[in-house]
């Protein structure tokens, strides 16, 4: 199964990508950014490995999450033949906020 990553999703993992190089280093980018893309290759061949988002359950569509790191949920839903990644949440935030996002 093809996951595919929404152009929010994406920014927010780039901009969580440069927040990591700024207070650590590279190699720890490096690291994030791997950990991402083999969530994401885990996903497609797993594509119900994450439980339903609680936050998301009352939704019409059905929203899955997948830790990411320690401090990361990469928000995802299946769609037929692909996964589509709506939104990369830091947990650290205020919950209503991170909910929000998902439209």
């Amino acid at each position: 199964m093809r996951v595919e990553t929404l152009p929010s999703a994406e920014k927010e993992i780039r901009k969580t990508a440069r927040h990591i190089q700024q207070e650590f280093d590279r190699k720890s980018r490096d690291k994030f950014i791997q950990r991402v893309n083999e969530t994401k290759k885990l996903l497609a061949t797993n594509p119900y490995l994450g439980p339903v988002e609680p936050l998301l359950k009352e939704r019409t569509r059905t929203y899955r999450s997948v830790v990411v790191g320690k401090l990361n949920k990469m928000i995802y839903h299946i769609i037929d033949d692909h996964i589509e990644v709506v939104a990369f949440w830091d947990c650290r935030r205020e919950p209503d906020t991170l909910s929000s996002q998902v439209k």
